[in-house]
């Protein structure tokens, strides 16, 4: 069997091994330079600068813009905010349920240490304008002061490229990850390749008000790659990472682990598209789909505008039999004019425009925000006489399907991010953690170390790996929701359903496990006592109904426990 270009690539070594990926990363460029200019369009649709790209013949013409994607873009980010994920790891057997406790608080300790909310933002903004997301997952050893830890990044989805020929980029022949570095940072941290960088044929594109002189950097390229390392009959994918610059091989993971970077054989990488493309893994965003409907409302707009321009300047007709002069009637300073007919003299204006026209432009802005799901329930605006939280939170949730489904997708990519992390935190933890653990209130110290997700195999021939479920928890809700959950935890207490301190659990606020903490430290309250004292004598009593004999049956038999007479059977 012919081997394959991801064989071929992985076998090659040194000058011949550069060659190589650079050919594939121009080929790679080549597929990708629609696709950055269409990240660029959304950009400027984003920001409002679309009629960079409208033709206007009339330069003099006032450009207005109403900034409907910009606003749907944020609505949406912030349902998504709201929507924030929080992994729950759950075991595949109950005994292993506080290894999976401390596993979920290494993780959550991971997350707060790296910032995630920050980059998970960026990510949903990628989302949502460029039509797709990319995350990378890792492990860094000088993380947490040189004890290591594994993480989730955002990856700009200008500054990497996946293999255009293929759907699913984890069959492709590599992925390239690309940052311009200053010729002055690479020089200073690999000494010996100064003045050995060649100058590269392609740079990204600059910022849009910042220049710099780009004979001055280099690209940094990062190249993942696959090779396929047999074992006997079968064998297996490993991956390999190389860092490159100026045609100079800087890095290759193969000299330290050849037996592949992550023992996983898969791209670190995780795509989440918006608006699915059809065979590639990338996907539309909000300016591809509403970007057209935009241009029109602005363009409807300028004619507007064009023509109130027009009805403020108003023009003079001044027939040539009516004896005024032209120029004497401009003069407003004069009061008496001298002529033979002012008949002909007269005013003409512009005709306004119809009013389907003026009402079209707002109609259009009106389906973006009703189509993209950032309509007036999204945004908390509801109509008069709705102020019952509940009744807000409902008609949030049914105008907000088109964010759910985000976030459902969102979670499910999530959810693959986590268990690479659980995986690298296996593979690559030397030294032990503390984490903190709340057990019934209170927080307490846990110590993770890797060997905690192995056991010994059932069969003793060596260990195995404790497997885990993730499951996603939301971790801050929207007030009208949070407000709604709490109403009818109370709702729940004043039936008697619940006690305070299981509707102190089951609410959401801030604060929280201060209270829960400050509680178990105080003990029951009054009305707590009570209420156990009643439920231990009433305990004791039936204990004692219980112990006394049994009556003899008879006519007028007596039930002791209080009840009606029972007639014996005769």
């Amino acid at each position: 069997m012919a081997e394959t270009q991801q064989e071929q690539i992985g076998k090659l070594k040194g000058d011949e091994f550069v060659s190589k990926a650079y050919t594939l990363f121009e080929e790679f460029k080549s597929a990708y330079e629609s696709e950055w200019s269409r990240l660029e369009q959304n950009d400027r649709f984003y920001l409002g600068q679309h009629w960079d790209d409208m033709q206007v013949t009339d330069s003099e013409l006032a450009k207005p813009m109403t900034p409907v994607i910009n606003s749907t873009v944020e609505n949406l980010k912030a349902d998504l905010a709201d929507n924030f994920p929080q992994a729950i790891v759950q075991p595949e057997a109950p005994e292993d349920q506080v290894i999976a406790d401390i596993v979920g608080a290494l993780i959550r300790q991971n997350h707060d240490s790296s910032n995630y909310r920050r980059e998970y933002m960026m990510y949903v903004h990628d989302i949502l304008v460029g039509g797709y997301g990319v995350q990378e997952v890792g492990y860094d050893a000088t993380a947490n002061r040189n004890i290591g830890a594994a993480f989730i990044r955002y990856v700009n989805s200008h500054n990497i490229l996946f293999d255009p020929q293929v759907t699913d980029f984890q069959l492709g022949r590599g992925v390239f990850k690309i940052m311009p570095q200053t010729l002055t940072y690479l020089e200073s941290r690999y000494p010996d390749y100064a003045g050995k960088f060649a100058q590269d044929t392609f740079s990204l594109k600059e910022d849009n008000e910042l220049t710099y002189d780009q004979t001055k950097s280099i690209l940094m390229i990062e190249f993942w790659f696959k090779e396929w390392i047999e074992e006997g009959d079968t064998g297996h994918w490993a991956v390999h990472m190389a860092q490159m610059a100026g045609r100079q091989l800087l890095a290759d993971s193969r000299e330290e682990k050849p037996e592949g970077y992550f023992s996983m054989g898969e791209y670190p990488f995780i795509i989440t598209p918006l608006f699915r493309r059809k065979n590639s893994c990338l996907g539309y965003g909000i300016p591809d789909l509403f970007g057209d409907t935009q241009k029109y409302s602005d363009k409807l707009d300028q004619i507007v505008l064009k023509n109130a321009a027009l009805s403020a300047h108003n023009k003079l007709l001044n027939g040539k039999g009516s004896g005024f002069d032209t120029w004497d009637l401009q003069d407003w300073s004069k009061d008496v004019h001298e002529g033979n007919d002012p008949s002909l003299v007269t005013w003409m204006q512009t005709p306004p425009l119809p009013n389907y026209i003026i009402a079209e432009s707002g109609a259009m802005r009106q389906t973006i925000k009703e189509e993209s799901g950032a309509n007036d329930f999204s945004r908390g605006n509801t109509a008069s006489g709705v102020t019952a939280a509940s009744a807000i939170a409902a008609l949030q949730e049914m105008s907000s399907k088109r964010s759910r489904m985000i976030a459902m997708a969102i979670w499910e990519d999530y959810k693959t991010c986590v268990r690479y992390e659980i995986e690298f935190e296996r593979e690559f933890n030397v030294l032990p953690r503390e984490v903190l653990l709340t057990v019934n209130g209170q927080q307490v110290t846990a110590t993770f170390e890797s060997a905690i997700m192995e056991r010994q195999s059932a069969f003793g021939n060596g260990e195995i790996p404790i497997e885990f479920m993730i499951s996603i928890k939301v971790e801050r809700e929207n007030k009208f929701t949070t407000t709604a959950h709490n109403e009818l935890v109370l709702q729940m207490v004043q039936l008697g359903v619940l006690t305070p301190a299981q509707a102190l659990e089951l609410m959401v606020f801030e604060g929280k496990e201060q209270m829960l903490s400050r509680t178990v430290q105080q003990g029951p309250s009054p009305e707590e006592l009570a209420m156990m004292q009643a439920q231990e004598q009433q305990a004791a009593l039936d204990q004692q109904i219980a112990n006394l004999p049994q009556p003899m049956g008879g006519a007028n038999a007596v039930d002791i426990s209080g009840s009606a007479p029972v007639t014996a059977v005769q």
